[in-house]
């Protein structure tokens, strides 16, 4: 009981603060007018929610899980050993630039793979955008986002509670980058996206082509999929047969269907070739210590 209360206290204190931040600055630098309860207010509410309460718990632990596992595997790696030398300063902007381009590609795989897309669509939905509606991902596509963000951390053996922080940077980044608000950042826009740079990624187009780094735009422009004129932002957003859903809907629309009949299959096999694998005496050894060791961070 005591666990539900801090997590509910948590989720409270979170939103007040967001609320605190990016009203005042919405109303004060808006890229759009629109009111503050615009539409899907509610559906994305259940999104905020969703994430706050559940979700972000459930992708702690698995990326915990990866990140016992990877010790498991590599940590008398000679390479790692050698990285764990520098410092934590060293290592924390080399995480977030190749966790960026791990995410670039996972980003543009998801505008292009159907299956990827029939998830990551759900971020794409929205109409209007503003610091809530950052919050609209399935859980599905939100998990393999923080999975290819933080992987280069945790490979390169990045102390836990250093991804932590890692984690809530991006995600207040992320926020930001979707708020309504049209604010320069003069010369830091090229290493930090702006809110206007990827606002051009929602544009509602047949097929997005543009913006897909999370953090840093110089990936965008390194590999031709930087957009950035200069006309002001009124053109429309949102998917092109996007209908208005509840919240429960966006969330079971990606698991129907024969594609994703298909891939659950797979999936189960491979879950179970997954167990057995590490049913072994070896393999929970390893794994036991490997948790031992990431718990010490």
């Amino acid at each position: 009981m005591a666990d539900v209360l801090r997590i509910l206290e948590d989720t409270a204190i979170g939103i007040l603060l967001l609320l605190v931040v990016y009203v005042p600055l919405e109303r004060a630098f808006p890229a759009r007018k629109q009111r503050f309860f615009r539409r899907e207010f509610v559906t994305d509410i259940g999104f905020l929610l969703g994430s706050y309460l559940l979700f972000t718990g459930l992708v702690t632990l698995a990326l915990r899980h990866v990140a016992i596992i990877s010790h498991a595997q590599l940590g008398d790696a000679p390479w790692r050993q050698a990285l764990a030398t520098l410092p934590i300063w060293v290592l924390l902007p080399v995480s977030l630039m190749l966790g960026d381009l791990a995410i670039y590609w996972f980003h543009r795989a998801c505008h292009h793979y159907e299956f990827l897309w029939r998830f990551h669509r759900v971020h794409h939905t929205t109409v209007d955008l503003d610091w809530l509606a950052a919050h609209r991902e399935h859980p599905l596509d939100g998990l393999c986002t923080q999975f290819f963000l933080n992987l280069p951390a945790i490979v390169i053996g990045l102390p836990f509670h250093a991804i932590g922080g890692v984690i809530v940077f991006r995600g207040i980044w992320a926020i930001f980058i979707h708020s309504n608000v049209a604010l320069p950042l003069g010369p830091l826009r090229v290493l930090f996206g702006a809110p206007d740079l990827h606002h051009w990624h929602h544009a509602n187009v047949e097929k997005t082509a543009h913006n897909f780094a999370n953090l840093a735009p110089y990936w965008d422009v390194l590999f031709g999929t930087y957009h950035r004129p200069p006309s002001p932002e009124t053109y429309p957003l949102g998917v092109p047969d996007g209908q208005p859903e509840s919240y429960v809907k966006h969330l079971v629309r990606p698991l129907t269907g024969p594609a994703a009949r298909v891939w659950g299959m797979r999936l189960q096999r491979g879950a179970r070739n997954s167990v057995a694998a590490s049913s072994s005496g070896a393999g929970r050894s390893q794994v036991a210590e490997a948790a031992r060791t990431v718990a010490d961070h």
